[in-house]
Formats: C-alpha cells, structure tokens, sequence
C-alpha cells in the first residue's frame, strides 16, 4: 500500500525538500494504560517521516551525506522496547524529539504510532504527531 506524506495530509505547502522515511515498523512493545497491557507485550506499528528541507543530495553517492533510514527505525525501537509506556502519544513524543535532537536538518517530524490490537471493532487505534524545529 503506498501512504501519502503524513504532511500533505496536514495541509503543508508543497516545496522543494527531501524526506527520509520508515514506515510499517512492527514491534512487540509494553504500552498502555490497561492492567492486561502491563502483562504482556502487544504489537504496535511505527512510521517515522523526517522532513530535511532543502538538504543537499548525496553528491558522492555515501551513507553519510544523509540521514540513515536504519538509525532512525533502530533508535524507534530501541525507545519502544526501553521500559513501559502509558501512552502512544508519549512514544511519539520521545521519538519525535529524538530525531528533531539526533541531526540538525531534521526540519519537521512527523509520527504515528498505531495500534492494532487496541480495539476489538476496529482495525487499529493510535496517534499522530507533528513537531517542528
């Protein structure tokens, strides 16, 4: 299935810019409020969308002329696994602010955090986030 940019869909202005992106990311987490959530893990599925702004384009074809797509789903996980957590928008939140604090052309972070166990009549259930610098 291809997603649109989770900005268009906030109405941003489109512009010049590159976006890096990982999306689908499945993870067996510790999360919610509920006492059976604190029992047992359940999965939750990440997407992560950096808008670089106008970033200049790897002009030698390497690694670190950009922002590795691996680094940013390694350290989402990492942030999901690290303890449990209440609430998708306090993930959100803590991955959000990673990214906009791990590399300065991260312009804008958007991040959403579903949840497809969370409700019995649903397909899923989650949250959105959009932060910017």
């Amino acid at each position: 299935m291809t997603r649109r940019s989770i900005f268009r869909r906030f109405g941003a202005k489109p512009q010049s810019s590159t976006r890096i992106y990982v999306r689908g990311l499945l993870i067996q987490a510790s999360i919610g409020v509920h006492p059976h959530e604190h029992e047992a893990t359940q999965p939750v599925i990440i997407d992560v969308e950096l808008d670089m702004g106008d970033m200049a384009l790897p002009e030698q074809d390497r690694l670190h002329e950009t922002l590795d797509y691996s680094v940013v789903a390694q350290k989402a996980e990492e942030l999901a696994l690290e303890a449990h957590v209440q609430l998708v928008e306090t993930l959100a939140e803590r991955i959000a602010d990673w990214a906009l604090s791990t590399d300065t052309r991260v312009q804008r972070v958007a991040v959403s955090i579903a949840k497809p166990q969370a409700l019995l009549k649903a397909d899923t259930a989650g949250v959105e986030i959009v932060k910017s610098r």
